[in-house]
């Protein structure tokens, strides 16, 4: 089963239909089909073989779409990026993945130049631009595969459980973390996500967010599994992307809360304009209630909300069922199953809190090269989410806390402990406690608590600062901090978080 042979089927018996559109870039199946031969050709002239993990440094664009299936057709193994970390955490996750050829552009270059020498598994003929030729030390897209044929790679034997990606967590400090997903799994995200969603192979998808993350596979998959086509935009702008979805008829998109709602505040924001949508998807972060029902009101029959860890369980609202349950993330996909269990792992009756737990098609192999990882989080065949929750009589599920605390900002989920180990680093600080607060924009975004040593030297203002200069990634950057003189505990000792929270959340839907 290699999802590579996907666009070959296309290639073969939809070659004329639009396959992906990015700028003014429109591709047939059948062109797209050859780009990526030639890339899978070039590759595998470079020595890349079936195991091999390849990484991407970059920003939506097709050269990043063609990468992935280019990989899968050879064997090989995806580690795609973000591109908001900085040269520390990029050679972190290079080297955690045993990658052996880093894809990238020219933004990118004077950071990766610092750690090149730390990164021999990298041979310096394995290190490509996609965007500039002749830049020292690296090689050019363009040329290597204007070099390569556009047949069919041959000699590859892929079975359902060889690796296809490595997609890290947001997390960038300490222990990484890489999720596995095979081709098998994949392959799930195709046929039971077309499924859900409705699409059809004349269906149109767009997408706007960082295709670099999990959660763009969940449109992503389901448009070329059923061969639609797939408009992949370099960023979200409300204005830009209403124009879009009305000249282009596009009949699906998937959105984080902020882009629903700056989407609705737009200056051309008009249900007339989005009359083609048969499929707004919200996911990443909680959209509030007034949100959901200020869209559902403009544009009523269309509204669909997942949850999901991309570790492999997913729930998925149907737009049906909205009306009815419009306070509940839904119900597991078919053949997955889901379980609210306590404290004792023993299941919990309807109504009653837990820990959502699940097992299907989706679940990952594992996290790469973390066993200890992977026997903590799945246990007995299921998967652990640490997200605390319910279900109503009728089986439909409700969250109702974040167990980890995990911040999702933006739809990138952000690890307080990574921050706090940053904080706690400052000589005047004595403890950290990171937590999200309500934003606007972001949906949340990260807040740092402190307590300080005796006779400080620092304030606030100056510590956000010396933070976010600190972190590893753009998306940890804390917007606030508060100092206090101590913090909250139980009868444990152990630091309440919800406490600190609650000042901010209420009256935001209860996100303690």
């Amino acid at each position: 089963m290699n999802i590579g042979t996907i666009f070959s089927r296309h290639g073969k018996y939809r070659p004329d239909h639009p396959a992906v559109v990015f700028g003014d870039s429109r591709l047939t199946w059948r062109e797209y089909n050859r780009n990526i031969n030639r890339l899978a050709n070039a590759m595998s002239e470079m020595g890349i073989k079936k195991g091999d993990k390849v990484a991407t440094i970059l920003p939506n664009c097709l050269e990043l779409l063609e990468t992935y299936w280019a990989v899968a057709k050879i064997g090989a193994v995806v580690v795609p990026l973000s591109t908001l970390l900085r040269a520390g955490a990029m050679k972190t996750l290079l080297t955690n993945s045993d990658t052996v050829m880093v894809i990238t552009c020219n933004e990118f270059v004077d950071e990766l130049n610092t750690i090149k020498d730390d990164l021999s598994a990298v041979s310096p003929d394995r290190w490509v631009l996609t965007d500039k030729p002749g830049v020292p030390g690296y090689r050019f897209y363009g040329e290597l595969t204007k070099a390569a044929g556009d047949g069919e790679p041959q000699g590859i034997h892929i079975t359902d459980e060889d690796p296809f990606n490595i997609m890290y967590s947001s997390g960038t400090t300490g222990m990484p973390k890489g999720i596995v997903h095979s081709h098998y799994v994949r392959s799930w995200y195709g046929a039971g996500f077309a499924s859900a969603f409705r699409m059809t192979p004349e269906s149109i998808t767009m997408h706007a967010g960082a295709i670099v993350f999990n959660g763009a596979f969940v449109d992503l998959m389901p448009t070329v599994f059923i061969g639609a086509t797939y408009i992949l935009l370099p960023q979200f702008e409300p204005v830009s992307y209403i124009e879009t979805i009305d000249r282009e008829k596009v009949t699906h998109v998937m959105m984080v809360p902020a882009q629903i709602i700056a989407m609705m505040n737009a200056p051309n924001f008009s249900p007339e304009r989005l009359q083609s949508l048969e499929m707004i998807l919200t996911l990443g972060a909680p959209l509030h209630m007034a949100h959901k029902e200020a869209l559902t009101t403009a544009l009523p029959g269309r509204f669909y909300e997942l949850y999901g860890l991309t570790e492999g369980f997913v729930t998925v609202l149907d737009k049906m069922d909205y009306a009815k349950k419009p306070q509940s993330v839904g119900v597991p996909l078919p053949l997955t199953e889901m379980k609210i269990l306590d404290d004792n792992g023993l299941e919990v009756p309807p109504g009653e809190v837990g820990e959502i737990c699940g097992r299907g098609p989706h679940l990952m192999p594992g996290y790469y090269k973390r066993d200890d990882l992977t026997e903590k989080a799945v246990i007995k065949g299921w998967l652990h989410s640490g997200d605390m929750g319910s279900v109503d009589e009728d089986g439909f599920l409700y969250l109702v806390d974040r167990k980890k605390d995990m911040i999702i900002s933006g739809g990138v989920n952000v690890y307080p402990r990574d921050i706090e180990e940053i904080v706690v680093k400052h000589p005047d600080v004595c403890e950290a406690a990171v937590f999200g607060i309500p934003h606007d924009k972001w949906g949340e975004t990260p807040i740092a608590v402190v307590t300080l040593n005796p006779a400080p030297a620092v304030d606030a203002e100056v510590l956000r600062e010396w933070i976010n200069e600190k972190v590893e990634a753009k998306f940890q950057r804390v917007s606030e901090v508060v100092i206090i003189d101590e913090f909250p505990r139980n009868v444990a000792g152990k630091v309440l978080k919800r406490e600190m929270r609650k000042p901010y959340w209420e009256g935001h839907g209860g996100n303690l």
